[in-house]
């Protein structure tokens, strides 16, 4: 039995060794770092001409042009995530914005009906959007982004989670969201975000919490709001990729889980984001403490809105196999004192494919409504 598990321990040794060798030549390839590196080859089954031809696809030039007037690479490249979040950008407002997906967009997208523009807000409600946007994949990048923008656009929401996004990604959204306040978890490679709406979310203050171990440039971005007067925690992340890295991801979920529970008694939380999870790891760490709730079980478990990452119905990764998977998703813990905050309504978004004959990403992403209580 010793022989076997010595045995067994030198064969994930080497693999572990093959595949950091693997990607340190692919970054010395492509002149990326070695997070970017192992997205590209564990998506690619750690094939490497597969892996180089998927990066190398898109042509970069092509992909500022597509985007606009956007500043040149040394120029994002400077960008600090310790900018004011308070800092203001004048663009060009997304209401102005005309859709960039096909008028189905708007009909097949909602099984609520989406905001009319113009109409009152409702204190007594909060809405939410989270969505790994897929910014590594540069093909119709400029159109994909639009067509996240024709969401907001179409549902408003007051809180945007966003994952995958890239320094162009955000610069386009600057440009185009002036009604939103962006909050950045990174100033380059790629990197998490939050977005509030000005006319209801004020930004008290904002953190990156670190992943000690992550391997690929994951961390936890939090910002403490208040929504209509009343104090809240919102919290996103793109948890670790991949089968093999359960045990880092599980690490994740436990961190986010402790910042859940340790909240004030009077501070709503709420975390969204790409976790990358299997129910099987939930139940492995204990399962969601006392007081959490997964939105998605909380609303009834509708097999609806089950599936996130689903090549099955989805195309832009063209994978020859179908995975269906919850990576996507949406954990509440109320205030135990002062107003309730419960889920209302669920749903995905991003079903109907762009004008270039592509999703606005490789996710779904995922609409929430939720009430407050008096």
């Amino acid at each position: 039995m010793e022989n076997a598990d010595q045995s067994s321990q030198n064969s994930e040794s080497s693999l572990e060794e093959s595949r950091t060798r693997v990607c340190d030549e692919f970054a010395s390839i492509t002149g990326s770092d070695s997070a970017v590196a192992q997205c590209y080859l564990a998506e690619n089954d750690w094939n490497m001409e597969r892996a180089l031809n998927s990066f190398f696809e898109a042509d970069p030039k092509a992909l500022f042009d597509e985007f606009g007037d956007l500043p040149d690479k040394s120029d994002t490249s400077k960008m600090s995530s310790k900018k004011s979040v308070k800092e203001t950008v004048d663009c060009i407002d997304l209401t102005g914005d005309e859709s960039a997906c096909s008028s189905s967009t708007a009909a097949g997208g909602s099984r609520e009906g989406p905001r009319v523009q113009g109409e009152q807000e409702d204190e007594g409600k909060l809405s939410l959007l989270t969505w790994n946007v897929d910014g590594l994949d540069m093909n119709n990048l400029g159109e994909r982004a639009r067509g996240l923008c024709s969401y907001l656009v179409l549902y408003t929401p007051d809180v945007v989670f966003l994952q995958e996004l890239i320094p162009p990604y955000i610069q386009y959204l600057k440009k185009r969201a002036v009604s939103y306040t962006i909050i950045e978890g990174n100033e380059d490679g790629y990197f998490t975000g939050i977005m509030l709406k000005k006319s209801r979310v004020k930004v008290l203050k904002s953190e990156i919490v670190s992943y000690p171990n992550t391997e690929m440039l994951r961390n936890l971005l939090v910002a403490q709001v208040s929504i209509s007067g009343r104090e809240m925690c919102l919290m996103t992340s793109h948890f670790e990729s991949c089968k093999a890295q359960a045990q880092e991801r599980m690490t994740q979920l436990k961190i986010v889980l402790k910042r859940m529970r340790e909240a004030p008694d009077n501070v709503t939380v709420i975390f969204g984001g790409d976790t990358n999870l299997r129910d099987t790891e939930v139940v492995k760490v204990g399962g969601l403490p006392v007081g959490v709730c997964d939105v998605w079980e909380q609303l009834g478990k509708q097999e609806h809105c089950r599936y996130t990452w689903d090549t099955k119905a989805n195309s832009n990764k063209g994978a020859p196999y179908v995975s269906r998977c919850r990576f996507d998703r949406v954990y509440l813990r109320p205030a135990r004192q002062g107003p309730r905050v419960a889920p209302e309504h669920m749903n995905l978004v991003g079903l109907e494919k762009l004008d270039c004959g592509r999703f606005t990403s490789d996710h779904w992403g995922i609409y929430c409504s939720f009430t407050i209580g008096p």
